[in-house]
Parts: structure tokens; sequence; C-alpha cells
């Protein structure tokens, strides 16, 4: 059965949300018109960032814990990974907004990009020598600034919020692929190209790179959300 496990974390992610989708009160299913072209976008740029890696050797796939089924040297649930993780995120984002309304983090918006683009710049160009260091958070400070520029701190606010809550779900998730719970690593990591920080077993850049994945996710999501919701003079 361990031939499963990626597998079963990827189901594990979003049967929850996948299985509420049409509750009546978030009515998140009403928003897949946004989430998936979102999806698809994102997953295509982060799909072929994880193709260079792994051909680089950053990370590679353990095959003890997969179907066996690969497209362009990616195993099927490394594809999955970027369908069910945005679907998740993306949930996490709007029933936040449903439950708390009032955007209780927006004040701190503009601090944290102030503070969060050149700390992500400085470590980035300190580190070009570690490549998911130096790449992930050189592209995570611009992901952070492109969605700035284009929306200010109008979404960020409850985006920081769902990504601080997102934090508890990725760790068991990224904790199970890189060994929290499996005698090898799902996804073995070259410690020669990261910083060796890791929380649990889980590599520290992990959350910047869960963060620009999500934060891209809503990018596109809110922008083609509020292209509908005002469409502008015919």
């Amino acid at each position: 059965m361990e031939k499963y496990i990626y597998l079963g974390v990827n189901l594990f992610a979003i049967s929850y949300p996948l299985a509420r989708s049409f509750e009546h009160r978030v009515k998140f299913s009403s928003h897949w018109y946004a989430l998936f072209p979102a999806i698809l976008i994102t997953g295509a740029v982060f799909l072929s960032w994880d193709y260079w890696f792994t051909q680089m050797g950053v990370w590679e796939f353990n095959p003890r814990y997969l179907l066996g089924i690969y497209f362009f040297d990616l195993p099927l649930e490394e594809w999955l990974f970027f369908i069910t993780v945005p679907f998740a995120c993306v949930f996490i984002y709007e029933v936040l907004i449903y439950f708390f309304p009032k955007d209780y983090f927006q004040p701190f918006a503009k601090p944290f990009v102030y503070v969060v683009i050149p700390f992500l710049i400085g470590l980035g160009l300190f580190h070009l020598d570690k490549w998911y260091t130096s790449v992930n958070f050189l592209v995570g400070a611009a992901a952070l600034l492109v969605h700035f520029m284009i929306f200010n701190d109008k979404y960020l606010g409850r985006f920081m919020f769902a990504y601080l809550v997102h934090l508890i779900p990725l760790m068991l998730c990224n904790g199970i692929l890189t060994g929290g719970l499996t005698e090898e690593p799902i996804v073995i990591y070259n410690n020669a190209e990261n910083l060796g920080i890791r929380i649990w077993t889980v590599p520290i850049e992990d959350t910047i790179y869960s963060m620009t994945l999500f934060l891209v996710n809503i990018s596109i999501f809110e922008s083609i959300r509020s292209k509908k919701n005002n469409p502008g003079p015919k």
C-alpha cells in the first residue's frame, strides 16, 4: 500500500474542500470559473520549474511511494499536487472571508510587502550557490511585488490571514512528503541546494514556495473574478 501514499496526500488535501464546495454558505463551486484557470496557469509555471529542478537534481521522487506513472519525468502525483493544493488553499481563503468579514490583516499588508520583499531578495542574492533557496526566494519576492503593483493592498490582508492558516495543513502534508511519517522521504531534497533548516522534516524554503504558489493563484483568481463582477462600460 505504500505506493499510494503520495496519492493519498493529494486526496487528503482536496477531499474536504471538494466535499464542501457546494455548501450553501460559502458556495465555493460558484467561483470555479475563476479558480480553475488560476490553477491551470499557475500550474503550468510551477510544473516547468518543477521539471527544471528535477532535472538539475535539486529534488527527486522516491519510486517506493509512487504509482509509477510519469509525464515529462514527473510522477502523476506531482502533477496532481498543483491541482489539489491550490484548490485547498483558495478554499481556505474563501472560507475565511465568509467567516471573518472584517479584514483584520489589511493594516499589516503594506508593512508586510515593505519588509518581506527586501528580506527575500537579500536572502536570495546571498545564497546564489543554493538553487532552491535563491530561485525560490527571488521568485517569491517577484510574485509579491507584481501582486502589489497590480492590486496594491486590496487582497493582501485576506491573503496573509489565509496563508498563516494554511501553514498548518502545509506542515502536515509536506511533513509526510519529506519523511515525517515514512521510512524514507517521498520527495528527496538535495540539501546542498537549500539552507538545511527544517521545520519538522520540511525545508524552510517550502514555506516561501507555498506562499508564492498560493499568491499567484489568488492573484489570477481575484483578477478573473473582479472582471466578471466589474465588467466596465460596453
